[in-house]
């Protein structure tokens, strides 16, 4: 097929809008902006996301490369999500670089942003069906407080609950010396204000990479003169921010009296050490 060094090549339309291929993520347009779902065999990371951006097309899927370090090469799906424009990429090995057609017709998904999420869109997916997800409906547009991504994991003993969040900031009054919280900041003084407001059963947070003085869990024995039994995860394996990531790959790298007396140990699986927390005696450890 004869195409043009930046042409756009449209493959569903209605009413609502289209889906357009194209080999480049330079090659959005100011017609794109709104309506259409670009389709570009491109990485994902910032550089190309500026491009995609200032156009503000109504969707965007490219290409992983590898995700490379420090995520650079699907960094754009967060810049992205900045501007609630519903972004994914598709796995470097399932389809061509450099050719958008190709991406679409044989792509599969494998990271998609927040917005992405709530069109419906989730790895493994194929792309011409996540873009059709995209086309199809629209992401919401929460504000910052609203994105804590609240998932509770494990339901434990006396109804109590391991419940996922993003901070600790988010947690909820029915947390109160109830539920064991996963979350995915750092462990340091700033944190002290929300773990004695929450008052959770339990909590599992980030160590923020230690820090200077081991500042980023300084907070974990402070509050066990309050009985709450707390540990850190190593930010190196498990992503800060993401309450998940905290639960499905953290490793603990620290923990406060009240959490070794329930058996949490370092080296333990972040999910092993949650279920600790929350099936132990209350009774047993003063709290």
């Amino acid at each position: 097929m004869d195409r043009e060094h930046d042409r756009q090549f449209e493959l569903v339309v209605t009413t609502q809008g289209r889906i357009v291929a194209m080999d480049s993520a330079y090659h959005v347009r100011a017609e794109n902006r709104g309506r259409d779902v670009c389709v570009n065999s491109s990485y994902c990371g910032v550089l190309p996301a500026r491009f995609i951006g200032r156009h503000s097309p109504k969707a965007a899927i490219g290409m992983d490369c590898g995700v490379g370090p420090a995520g650079a090469a699907i960094a754009g799906l967060w810049y992205l999500e900045a501007l609630n424009i519903p972004t994914a990429v598709a796995d470097v090995m399932s389809a061509h670089l450099g050719d958008g057609v190709d991406l679409y017709e044989r792509g599969v998904v494998s990271f998609v942003n927040r917005p992405a999420t709530d069109c419906g869109v989730v790895p493994g997916m194929a792309v011409h069906d996540a873009a059709r997800l995209l086309l199809d409906n629209e992401p919401g547009e929460p504000t910052a407080d609203e994105v804590d991504n609240r998932e509770v994991m494990y339901e434990g003993p006396h109804g109590r609950a391991v419940v996922c969040t993003d901070s600790i900031a988010f947690g909820r009054p029915e947390d109160r010396d109830t539920n064991v919280l996963v979350t995915a900041g750092h462990t340091g003084r700033s944190a002290l204000h929300y773990l004695t407001t929450v008052r959770p059963f339990g909590f599992i947070c980030s160590d923020g990479g230690r820090g200077c003085d081991d500042s980023g869990m300084a907070a974990l024995p402070m509050v066990e003169s309050l009985g709450l039994a707390g540990a850190t995860v190593d930010a190196r394996l498990a992503m800060m921010g993401d309450g998940h990531s905290t639960y499905h790959d953290g490793v603990i790298s620290a923990a406060n009296r009240g959490a070794v007396a329930a058996g949490v140990r370092i080296g333990m699986s972040a999910a092993e050490a949650a279920r600790l927390l929350v099936d132990r005696d209350p009774a047993g450890d003063g709290s």
